[in-house]
């Protein structure tokens, strides 16, 4: 017997357990998420007002005074990282360490940065594009990426709130979700579908473009895991497109303020 089956009761009562355990990460991180997110959409699409004319807002100001406004966001940045905990911890068993189980260590640097490079590029050019036409067609709102006041500490903050997003997206919907959906006997293009989905779910809230691409994103990432079983660089890819995201914004907006300006 494996050291993960030792650990878990036989039969219907592990299986149960561990759709339990499921249940609860996802309700306690992006499960949650893409619930209020297909609220979201469905208000949006409900509303008088057309999709293209409304705003999704990223990294708001949480406070008008600049050092609350600080400590509100760290505060968020951190919390928000307690699921990664948890599942590192669930993943955690003896002899086994949750990070080389999940492919997020340093023992291949040199060919992680080059797959993250890669994706980079696959991903980031028709992600813009897809936006750029979600955009055109009315398909998705008016992404304000980052809106923080220009206080010394607003591009560290941004750095940090993209890799919040990274770790918490690549580490439990790709690596802990796989690892156990794979425990339970789910085949590997069935794991990497329900992954995409998810993925696509969360982001809904942004309007019907941003679904699709993040659910292509989600079976990109989701093969490449299965194939290779690391995170590490699906982590770094994603941290990299939302800082060119969040960092980029005012930029994107001063120069192509007719595309990415906030609806009005």
């Amino acid at each position: 017997m494996s050291v993960e089956a030792s650990t878990l009761p036989s039969g219907i009562g592990r299986r149960s357990r561990a759709w339990w355990e499921i249940g609860i990460v996802l309700g306690l991180s992006l499960g949650a998420s893409a619930v209020y997110s297909v609220v979201a959409i469905i208000a949006r699409l409900t509303a008088e007002t057309p999709l293209a004319k409304q705003s999704a807002t990223l990294n708001p100001s949480q406070s008008p005074r600049e050092w609350l406004d600080l400590t509100y966001q760290l505060l968020g940045v951190v919390f928000d990282l307690a699921p990664v905990l948890l599942v590192l911890y669930l993943l955690w068993l003896p002899g086994r360490n949750a990070f080389r189980r999940l492919g997020f260590d340093a023992s291949r640097p040199g060919k992680d940065l080059a797959t993250a490079g890669g994706l980079l590029l696959l991903i980031g050019i028709p992600g813009i594009g897809l936006y750029l036409a979600g955009r055109a067609l009315g398909l998705t709102v008016a992404v304000v990426a980052a809106p923080l006041p220009e206080y010394w500490w607003s591009i560290p903050v941004l750095i940090l709130s993209a890799l919040r997003a990274a770790l918490t997206e690549e580490l439990i919907v790709v690596g802990y979700l796989f690892t156990r959906l794979a425990e339970l006997g789910w085949p590997k293009w069935r794991i990497i579908v329900a992954s995409a989905v998810l993925r696509g779910s969360y982001h809904l809230y942004q309007g019907i473009g941003p679904f699709v691409g993040n659910v292509a994103m989600g079976v990109v990432f989701g093969w490449c895991y299965a194939r290779w079983g690391r995170t590490v660089p699906l982590v770094v890819t994603h941290w990299m497109l939302d800082i060119i995201s969040f960092v980029g914004y005012p930029l994107a907006l001063a120069w192509w303020p007719a595309l990415f300006a906030p609806a009005s």
